[in-house]
């Protein structure tokens, strides 16, 4: 690996040293699409969209014969040069279940392209949840507790698939309960409550 893509990665996965930066450096706009199946919740795809100067970076050293789009050995050299360390901090993905943290251990079906100059990262979080029929709540919030990336959601940040069997509710809102970076920024969650529906 060259150096460049390294120290990038390493950039963008500086969580283990809040306190050398007072302020964010990579900026995501961020998307969800939750995942259903006949069981209840089976994930959620996660789109990030990043900023210019981060995306500059990423396609000048990762768009290897500059042809303005991502071919699939390309992929998985960003997958391996400026995504994969991301598990160590359970990829920026926080989610509670019925109030228990679920921890993050591994994403699916991670890629990347260039849209009108544009990184942008998409990757799949399974996590089960089995529908009953009473309601179950599953909160979702993803951000770099170390600040130095800022998470944003995006005008519409939530859309659903195969969901029409459930009763379904969700909201956004600010967790006052688990502020991050010494306290200073409460993180949006997105609120999920379903359950079967009933005849």
């Amino acid at each position: 690996m060259k150096v460049r893509p390294l120290i990038l990665s390493l950039l963008f996965l500086a969580s283990a040293l809040p306190e050398a930066y007072g302020h964010p450096h990579v900026f995501i706009y961020n998307s969800i699409k939750i995942d259903f199946d006949e069981k209840g919740l089976a994930g959620f795809e996660v789109n990030w969209v990043f900023d210019d100067m981060f995306s500059n970076m990423i396609i000048h050293d990762f768009d290897k014969n500059k042809n303005g789009r991502f071919e699939l050995s390309e992929i998985r050299s960003i997958k391996n040069g400026a995504f994969s360390n991301l598990k160590n901090f359970e990829y920026f993905t926080h989610i509670k279940i019925n109030k228990k943290a679920f921890k993050v251990k591994f994403v699916k079906n991670f890629s990347a392209e260039i849209k009108d100059n544009i990184l942008v990262y998409r990757f799949f979080v399974p996590c089960h949840v089995r529908a009953a029929s009473s309601f179950k709540e599953v909160r979702i919030s993803i951000y770099d507790i170390s600040f130095y990336s800022n998470v944003f959601l995006t005008k519409n940040p939530v859309d659903f698939r195969n969901a029409s069997p459930y009763e379904l509710h969700h909201r956004i809102a600010k967790n006052k309960k688990d502020a991050y970076y010494y306290g200073q920024v409460y993180p949006e969650e997105i609120i999920i409550r379903f359950r079967r529906k009933t005849l």
